[in-house]
This record gives C-alpha cells, structure tokens and sequence, in this order.
C-alpha cells in the first residue's frame, strides 16, 4: 500500500515533524512512503495512493498558506470522487502552548472530510499519546527561537514518537483496508 505524506515547513519544524511520520508509516510491512514537500508534492499523485497524511506549521490556529495553496487544487480530484475512502491524517506545528494545534488539526481534517476521506486520529490509549497528544492527529508545539540566530527548538523525541505512532496507524489501517 502507498501512503503519501505531504507538507508545508518554512523553519524546518514541521519537515522533521513530517519525516517522523512518514518513517512510522515504513515501519509497516508492505508499506510504500511518499514523503513530499509541497512545493514537490503532484496532486494527481494522489490517485495511485491509499493515504494521505498531510502538515503544516499552524498559523493563528489554521493552515499556512503554502499547504492550503495546494489543497486548493484538488478541485478536480474532487469532482471526480478520487479521495472517496481513501485513510486521512494531519499532523501539525505550532509555536506556542496555545498556539491552535487542535483548530490547525480540525482546518486540515475538513478538506479530507469534504472528500471523503476515512479520517485516522490517535487514541488516547496508544502509549506516545497518553500524557500529550491530540485525537486528532499529531499536533507539537516548537517554541519561538529567542533570536534570528538561535538555533532551531526542534521537535523532541517524545514529540517525533507521536509522529512515528500516527503514520504507523494510517499504514496498519489503510493495510487492512487495502
């Protein structure tokens, strides 16, 4: 089965975010990962996929313009039904506690909904998603550097553990709906 990962980075949080989920995804015999940056990343090869976990940075708790720029394009894969039963999941930075991961979260669910896409979140009893996390999808926040010359505040490793439990979820699913 092939799972395409997609997403947006301006700063690099969200890449390392990204390549987190997709290497949980290749975790699952018989998985094919995608990874693509959005600048990279086709629409038409969604057709040919089985899921799609898409994430972005979120900015005042939606999607960055980069990511929803290409969800926009998916207006004829919508007409004709492409994504209909495809696995969907998010995954998303933000840079503060409060920074709207759960609203980014929900902004990047309702296009896949509008789609009709079979929506994957995290249970709260999977063990990275018992103290921090979000049912949602995966959602960490990175803080904002002090300076321009700070080094980034990259995800950590329990937030890349959450990472690698979505993409490996969306793959075990969509195996068994492949």
């Amino acid at each position: 089965m092939k799972i395409y990962v997609v997403y947006d980075s301006e700063n690099g949080h969200t890449e390392v975010l990204a390549k987190s989920v997709a290497e949980g995804a290749g975790q699952v015999d018989g998985a094919e990962v995608l990874l693509r940056h959005v600048r990279d990343a086709q629409v038409r090869e969604l057709d040919d996929v089985d899921a799609i976990i898409w994430g972005c940075p979120g900015h005042f708790g939606t999607i960055s313009a980069g990511l929803k720029t290409w969800i926009d394009k998916l207006g004829y894969t919508w007409a004709k039904g492409k994504l209909i039963g495809k696995v969907g999941a998010a995954f998303c930075t933000t840079a503060t506690v409060h920074g709207g991961i759960e609203m980014t979260l929900w902004n990047l669910i309702t296009p896949m909904l509008h789609n009709g896409m079979i929506i994957v979140g995290l249970p709260g009893n999977i063990p990275e998603n018992v103290m921090y996390g979000s049912y949602y999808g995966c959602g960490i926040t990175c803080p904002v550097e002090e300076s321009a010359d700070a080094p980034p505040n990259l995800p950590t490793e329990s937030d890349l553990a959450l990472g690698r439990a979505l993409g490996r979820r969306v793959a075990e699913i969509a195996g068994k709906l492949a």
